[in-house]
């Protein structure tokens, strides 16, 4: 897996303070692209035991609330993402984890690969950027067809239950 960037703190990619991991590689290739830089599959750092060790300090840090996973597109790295979930939640259950995705949660849940990704995650951003519904006043997310899925509060359900319905 390869990445863009880390960020200590970042108070923009979910609620409070949290760490974030930018991703790279994108098929997508959402008009108007929050990062266009990141599409590329070739761009950024290799991902090695010292970024995992780095951010396991950085998520140490009792004012970070959690970590977000963004890009790029992190369904296209869900495998090794799915391992650093993992490692995070078993080191630290209480710290949240966000993911951002152009895929749709039921897409995501009929990809075994994806879906293992999912499966440590405790929300999703999904859907992908649409610039005609581009929104800078909605919560979290770029164009209002995306949604806010608390994933766990999802699995229990059976179907998608939303965060900020209204978007705000």
């Amino acid at each position: 897996m390869r990445y863009g960037q880390i960020r200590q703190y970042d108070i923009a990619n979910g609620p409070g303070i949290r760490a974030t991991v930018f991703v790279t590689g994108c098929t997508r290739h959402c008009v108007n692209c929050f990062n266009p830089e990141y599409q590329d599959f070739q761009a950024g750092q290799e991902w090695t035991e010292a970024e995992t060790t780095q951010l396991l300090s950085y998520l140490q840090a009792p004012v970070n609330g959690g970590l977000t996973f963004l890009g790029g597109e992190p369904m296209e790295n869900a495998a090794d993402l799915a391992k650093l979930a993992e490692t995070i939640k078993q080191a630290m259950p209480q710290k949240s984890i966000w993911v951002y995705s152009g895929y749709l949660y039921e897409e995501i849940l009929a990809d075994p690969e994806k879906a293992a990704l999912l499966h440590w995650c405790d929300v999703l951003v999904d859907g992908p950027f649409v610039d005609a519904l581009k929104d800078p006043g909605l919560y979290f997310r770029g164009s209002s067809n995306q949604r806010i899925i608390d994933v766990v509060k999802s699995r229990e359900a059976g179907e998608p239950v939303l965060l900020w319905p209204d978007g705000r």
